[in-house]
């Protein structure tokens, strides 16, 4: 599939997304994006089956000014995939002067990549962190508690977490989560998938939200109109960008 523009839901600081790993993703989240696009043949087929390098993508020019988020459609720092595969996609990375967005579930992958992530000419890390509770539809992911030590144990200043889809949670717990981890911004979304996810109301997001603005920068994204606006209340999604 190549290097592909940003479309859709996605980060605006991202430009494009490059998905060089294929197979299912050993997390196995009900509400995992991929799993709403397996009606098309080509996305049933590259992510179905045992996890795999996808190698013709290591032929992909991924040119130059781009900021591109590195397997969006996967986890390369889920546990148990192979090292190899890794530090091949990293490698090819770092040929091309770009901003590489890493996100992942287990951020304690990061740190047997550090020098590989080291080399790329510049990277944002980011880790998922849906609620500070665990839902049986998380899957094999590891808990929340644990991406937020791990996460907050590496010395890196560019960090990102994202809370989407956001899931019922407790204030202060998250709020400590996110915390302790110091990111220099905070995206918030919606479950788009109508996965009957278990979500906060109103009252308990902008709760979140305005104790968060008080330590980071927040970005709301568009989704999250849906739970904003339940009650009818309209929230200015532009002034969080």
């Amino acid at each position: 599939m190549g290097l592909n523009k940003q479309k859709g839901n996605m980060y605006k600081h991202v430009t494009h997304t490059w998905n060089p790993l294929g197979g299912k993703c050993p997390h196995g989240c009900s509400y995992c994006s991929t799993n709403k696009m397996m009606y098309r043949p080509v996305i049933k087929e590259k992510y179905s089956g045992p996890v795999r390098l996808v190698e013709k993508e290591l032929k992909t020019n991924l040119g130059k000014g781009n900021t591109i988020f590195v397997c969006g459609q996967h986890d390369l720092f889920a546990e148990g995939i192979n090292p190899k595969w890794v530090i091949k996609i990293l490698d090819h990375c770092s040929k091309y002067e770009n901003i590489y967005y890493l996100q992942t579930k287990n951020p304690a992958g990061f740190s047997l990549y550090g020098a590989n992530i080291a080399a790329l000419h510049d990277f944002i890390l980011c880790v998922t962190i849906e609620t500070n509770r665990h839902y049986r539809s998380m899957g094999l992911s590891p808990p929340t508690i644990e991406r937020s030590f791990d996460f907050a144990a590496i010395p890196w200043e560019n960090k990102h977490v994202t809370i989407e889809p956001v899931m019922d949670f407790d204030v202060l717990e998250l709020v400590g989560l996110i915390h302790r981890i110091k990111p220099i911004q905070v995206n918030i979304g919606a479950d788009s998938g109508g996965n009957n996810l278990p979500e906060p109301d109103h009252e308990k997001l902008s709760q979140l939200v305005s104790i968060l603005e008080k330590l980071t920068k927040v970005h709301l994204k568009s989704n999250i109109k849906r739970i904003m606006n339940e009650l009818g209340v309209e929230f200015n999604l532009t002034r969080k960008d």
